[in-house]
């Protein structure tokens, strides 16, 4: 019989890694070093400093969550760190932040990117979200950003629960598509054909930042991360054209997706590709 903690994405190597994270950390550590001038590049703050927001954006939304937090002198972890950005900015915001990578090379340009900012105090590790080397009820808050779609949900989401306290807060800016949408997408005509022909013109490159192993999250699944909080978890939608028929850095493509989202009411999980969520651990 199959051990249950393998999953379905292969056997346990010798490393503590299964063939799934052996993959995704190949892939990571190829990407941090085609980018390690990132280690000279400047965090950009503006999302955490006062001025107009942008409630289109799932990102600038996810902030403004975060902000509402006060996290000054708490304990906050961000899972997938890659090359450091949301550590420095929370920890810009006085949290006491933890950060952790599959790939030692991000995780190396992480840090140097935070003692370049003038942030020595952040504790970057390397780890599986599957497997955190961390104490049970340590962490006021856990930040997921664009990270739940490269791991194991059950398994990442059991460990989210353990080391959150009681009262702890889950925040989460994730890609997103509804089952039935995603039923459309694995279609011969759409993968096999569109989807081919659209690729540079959606992301502006051949080979954009997807793994071989991720996929959007859908309704299911973040069903079993809002499994561990309490009632009353907060749900906000974005993206319906955007990154997947325009690029959605195009202007105006945004705030389009948000308005139409704003009219579809409750019928627009089932038409966004991102999801913004924020809730209060049960336990």
């Amino acid at each position: 019989m199959a051990d249950p903690q393998l999953g379905i994405h292969g056997s346990v190597r010798s490393d503590g890694l299964n063939d799934r994270q052996r993959r995704e950390r190949t892939y990571h550590e190829e990407f941090a070093q085609r980018n390690r001038e990132k280690i000279n590049e400047p965090v950009l703050l503006d999302v955490i400093e006062p001025g107009p927001r942008r409630p289109w954006n799932g990102y600038w939304t996810a902030y403004d969550m975060l902000t509402a937090e006060n996290l000054a002198g708490k304990q906050v972890l961000v899972p997938g760190c890659g090359f450091g950005e949301d550590a420095i900015r929370l920890a810009k915001l006085g949290a006491r932040v933890s950060a952790f990578d599959l790939s030692p090379d991000l995780v190396e340009i992480a840090r140097e990117r935070a003692l370049k900012m003038g942030v020595p105090g952040i504790n970057f590790q390397v780890m599986p979200a599957e497997a955190l080397a961390f104490s049970d009820n340590f962490f006021d808050l856990i930040f997921f950003n664009d990270i739940l779609h490269h791991v194991d949900i059950p398994r990442a989401v059991s460990e989210t629960r353990r080391v959150l306290k009681p009262g702890g807060r889950l925040v989460a800016n994730e890609l997103y598509t509804h089952s039935a949408i995603q039923r459309i997408r694995d279609t011969r005509l759409v993968s096999g054909f569109i989807y081919r022909r659209m690729v540079r013109f959606i992301y502006g490159t051949d080979k954009p930042y997807i793994t071989e192993d991720e996929h959007k999250i859908d309704e299911r699944e973040m069903a079993i991360l809002e499994a561990i909080l309490r009632k009353g978890v907060a749900h906000h939608y974005f993206l319906v054209f955007g990154g997947r028929l325009l690029p959605a850095h195009w202007l105006g493509v945004a705030k389009f997706d948000s308005a139409l989202l704003s009219i579809l009411g409750p019928l627009g999980r089932i038409f966004a590709g991102r999801v913004v969520l924020a809730g209060t651990v049960a336990k």
